[in-house]
């Protein structure tokens, strides 16, 4: 195995239709532990989303693409609750499966799921304040340019893609780190399958002059990328 390359033909396991329910209900139920732990969101909301919020002094809504069992939805909720924000955070995800779980709960008060893609909320007019999505990147290939296009043409002001920035420490950590917790899961295979499958900033950023706009990679935090660009007004 090398780690010099994007291993674009690795596929996860619960991208496939057929994959074990059980494992994936399990899987995307517990990424809202492991995207604590790992994914920097906390960050991102502090240094480049919670600012632009209150300046613009009214209701927002902020999208979540591609949102999975909806953990990054809810922890984006409860952060603009506490900090005094007037915030709807709806998650969007195409998979029905990803949607019944991020529905199996009560959401916040200030949070929606819907199922969709990005295509879908374009053709219906919707438009949000911000656009953001966690570990969506990696999982596209010749799509990324439409996607990164589409999540901008439904933003009125910043978008944010965080992912996993592809590196020999990042998977060597996730190995171990993730043992105790990947029991009845697909966290461990998938988890290392997303790595090999993702960018470096230079890959990202190379991928992204592709899309329209103008885009620009950071690391935010250790192990992460983040593609920021901005909708229109």
């Amino acid at each position: 195995m090398t780690l010099a390359a994007r291993d674009t033909a690795l596929r996860e396991l619960m991208d496939d239709p057929a994959c074990d329910p059980v494992r994936l209900d399990a899987t995307l139920r517990r990424f809202d532990l492991v995207n604590r732990l790992v994914s920097g969101w906390g960050t991102v909301y502090r240094t480049r989303l919670r600012s632009y919020l209150r300046g613009l002094e009214r209701p927002a809504r902020v999208l979540d693409l591609g949102c999975g069992g909806g953990d990054l939805v809810r922890r984006l909720a409860a952060a603009t609750a506490r900090d005094g924000l007037s915030v709807t955070v709806v998650g969007a995800d195409p998979d029905p499966r990803a949607h019944r779980v991020a529905t199996s709960t009560p959401a916040p008060p200030n949070a929606a799921f819907v199922c969709a893609d990005a295509a879908a909320l374009v053709a219906r007019g919707e438009r949000f304040d911000a656009v953001v999505s966690n570990h969506v990147l990696h999982h596209l290939d010749d799509a990324l340019p439409a996607v990164v296009a589409a999540s901008a043409e439904l933003a009125r002001g910043p978008v944010l893609h965080g992912d996993i920035a592809r590196g020999r420490l990042a998977y060597g950590l996730y190995a171990v780190g993730i043992t105790p917790l990947a029991p009845g899961t697909f966290l461990r295979t998938d988890g290392l399958r997303s790595i090999r499958r993702s960018f470096t900033p230079a890959e990202l950023r190379a991928a992204l002059a592709a899309a329209p706009g103008r885009w620009t990679v950071s690391t935010p935090a250790p192990f992460r990328v983040l593609a920021e660009g901005s909708g229109r007004a």
